[in-house]
């Protein structure tokens, strides 16, 4: 299984943030092609380490070549380009590996 991993820092304007992550971005993100769960926490982040995270989401496909597949697409291109306009590059951290169960 491959997995996409999104941190999220804290926006300027959370209420805007999350109008538009709920309103447009997951809706559009469930489209990918092969993406079989979307997930993203439910309340406060903690973190040991003191990292500051507002919002994580876990995109999950089957394979590492499914997910990069499904960011080609034209619905993958959009996804990309959308979260540009909710999340500047220094606003998220984005991580991509394949998984393993141990």
């Amino acid at each position: 299984m491959a997995k996409m991993t999104v941190i999220y820092k804290i926006p300027k304007d959370s209420a805007s943030f999350e109008q538009h992550y709920f309103d447009i971005h997951i809706p559009l993100a469930k489209q990918l092609p092969g993406l079989l769960k979307y997930e993203i926490n439910d309340g406060p982040i903690v973190s040991p380490t003191a990292h500051i995270a507002y919002r994580i989401a876990n995109l999950y496909f089957e394979s590492y070549q499914v997910m990069m597949d499904a960011f080609q697409s034209e619905i993958g291109k959009k996804c990309a380009a959308d979260r540009k306009l909710m999340a500047g590059d220094e606003e998220v951290q984005i991580y991509v590996y394949d998984s393993i169960t141990t």
